[in-house]
């Protein structure tokens, strides 16, 4: 287990927290150093992450000390990836200016639940986030259902990468639809309410999937059925 650098407790005295709140910190600290966090409660690591939340970030030095930003961790990265190919592929697919493709909606509500909550995406993360699979599958469904279907090369943005060098990116859609096409498109109001209704569920769902998140007590966003 790694150490960390020691005890912050003065720091959070003079952050204005009680003599007993800080006790129990430097009582948890301890705990946690010697055996771990998995025996701890869930409100004994809740105020550790409040702490933590609390106390100014150290500065880091030495090789391989700056931890990767969301914006880093690959899993970000291959949604973002896709979601831009998709945008810049708006014009030369002949979208109307009042229509938005389903894809996009979904990709960007997905980004933005993981920008709320921010997971850790590590590997236990990583490993759940394929669970996003056939929620965007359903999702994408509903939005044919919804508007017009036209068609899409999803393939082609990930073998113009692998040209620029190896990649382990997989497809957006799996291995399983290597084949699919299908590029659903909404209208306006369509698309507008399409968006709300997938927002307030990738919410709930980016919030109940991930393994870090699950003692977090960050409330639902406010205002998830409304445009940004």
């Amino acid at each position: 287990m790694v150490k960390e650098e020691g005890c912050r407790s003065a720091e959070l005295r003079e952050l204005g927290w009680s003599a007993e709140e800080v006790r129990v910190y430097e009582e948890l600290w301890e705990y946690r150093q010697r055996w771990g966090a998995i025996n701890l409660e869930r409100e004994e690591r809740q105020l550790l992450r409040k702490a933590e939340a609390a106390l100014p970030k150290r500065p880091k030095s030495g090789r391989g000390a700056a931890r990767k930003t969301l914006a880093e961790k690959a899993h970000h990265r291959w949604l973002s990836f896709h979601l831009a190919a998709m945008q810049a592929s708006a014009s030369a697919l002949g979208l109307d200016p009042q229509e938005e493709a389903a894809w996009p909606i979904i990709l960007e509500e997905e980004l933005r639940a993981l920008e709320y909550y921010e997971p850790v995406l590590g590997l236990p993360d990583t490993l759940k986030a394929k669970l996003f699979l056939p929620e965007r599958e359903r999702w994408a469904t509903e939005a044919a259902s919804l508007g017009r279907v036209i068609h899409y090369d999803y393939a082609a943005p990930l073998e113009a990468l692998k040209l620029q060098g190896p990649t382990s990116w997989k497809p957006l859609r799996g291995d399983v639809q290597p084949a699919a096409a299908d590029y659903p498109v909404l209208e306006g109001e369509t698309a507008r309410s399409f968006r709300a209704k997938v927002r307030r569920e990738i919410s709930a769902f980016t919030r109940a999937t991930y393994p870090s998140l699950q003692d977090s007590d960050k409330p639902a966003p406010a205002e998830t059925a409304q445009e940004d």
